[in-house]
């Protein structure tokens, strides 16, 4: 059998008993037994998942600033100091997502973007096509390790045991704000819905730190918890809720596009403001089922205005039913059918989250 890319921490999966499978060419876990206790443990205290696999990308030069206002439909001259992060969708001209991403402001002049691992090769090809007539480095970190521990008992599990004694200081954080200390990085940040810190480190020092969140009785968590987690919350992921074919704005994005200032010429934003100017078509909402049975992706919904389609669905564990995010036409009304092994069950038409913090929002 021919062996996917490996972390870091391979090694640590298999010795943990996970289930290992491949996520855009990396072998990855997607369970150590159980990925309903896996996403109660992030709901209700802390987990942690080998994020090794995203994209790192490290952004310098005299014009890095100007670049990413033209490559991202968010506006980092928002981030005001160095530490400060946002969410941002890259585009195509015609307004396709390409990908989303999270940036953060480095001292300096500099910029760290973490991007999907799927999207790897596409991503750094389109940077650097879009960057020739730009002043800026584009440099990968193909040697840092990356850890996310997420939960509401997190931050605290984990301040003691970041190196460098950083805990202290990576606690004064908000959301959407990092720690660059040499080759430590902590983010504020994570796709769980919950509270907790994105990690980077060398490799050495970040399987030290595995090692010692597992002996502080972290949960070790898969692909599968991260996914249920991230459908609870809301959270579109690359390649079903979004890609080249839509934009954000029929994607539930649209608070992520920075139209001030109105001269700002990111690309896609021509593409965008005709749609702004049109009522749009479709739009992304969440879905309770009201029957039995599970909700998947691809499945058929129909709604009063029309059908729809099903991008992300499953069981919800918080919940105890099944949940989806669904493109449906925009004048759909709040009930719908899903059609799930050729009968239509019954479902709500909601505004996502399903869950924030722990709590039930629908």
């Amino acid at each position: 059998m021919q062996m996917g890319k490996q972390t870091d921490f391979f090694e640590r999966h298999l010795a943990a008993g996970a289930r290992i499978v491949d996520f855009g060419g990396w072998d990855m876990p997607l369970h150590y037994g159980s990925q309903l206790d896996e996403h109660h443990a992030v709901r209700n205290g802390a987990g942690v998942f080998d994020v090794s696999h995203m994209t790192v990308v490290d952004v310098a030069g005299a014009d890095s600033r100007n670049w990413l206002r033209r490559l991202l439909a968010n506006d980092v001259g928002r981030l005001s100091s160095p530490g400060k992060g946002l969410y941002s969708c890259m585009l195509n001209p015609a307004g396709g997502v390409i990908d989303d991403l999270i940036v953060y402001r480095r001292r300096g002049s500099g910029y760290r973007v973490i991007v999907n691992a799927a999207t790897r090769d596409t991503d750094l090809e389109w940077m650097q096509a879009t960057a020739a007539d730009f002043d800026v480095a584009i440099n990968e970190r193909s040697d840092l390790a990356m850890l996310a521990v997420q939960g509401p008992a997190a931050r605290e599990k984990v301040a003691p045991l970041l190196p460098e004694g950083l805990g202290k200081e990576a606690l004064q954080l908000g959301t959407f704000e990092s720690l660059d200390h040499d080759d430590v990085f902590v983010a504020r940040t994570g796709y769980t819905g919950e509270d907790g810190w994105e990690i980077l480190l060398e490799p050495a020092a970040a399987r030290k730190l595995w090692d010692a969140l597992i002996a502080a009785g972290v949960q070790p968590c898969g692909l599968g918890a991260r996914d249920t987690l991230r459908l609870e919350a809301g959270l579109n992921l690359y390649g079903q809720d979004m890609d080249t074919q839509t934009s954000p704005l029929v994607s539930n994005l649209g608070w992520t596009v920075c139209w001030e200032p109105g001269d700002r010429d990111f690309i896609g934003r021509k593409a965008l403001e005709e749609q702004r100017e049109k009522e749009l078509s479709h739009r992304l909402v969440g879905l309770v089922l009201e029957d039995r049975g599970v909700i998947r992706t691809g499945q058929r919904v129909v709604t009063d205005a029309g059908d729809g389609r099903v991008t992300s669905g499953g069981f919800s564990p918080t919940l105890e039913c099944s949940i989806a995010l669904a493109r449906v036409p925009a004048d759909a009304g709040e009930h719908c059918e899903v059609e799930i092994r050729s009968n239509l069950k019954p479902a709500r038409v909601v505004r996502p989250p399903f869950v924030k913090q722990g709590q039930r929002q629908v």
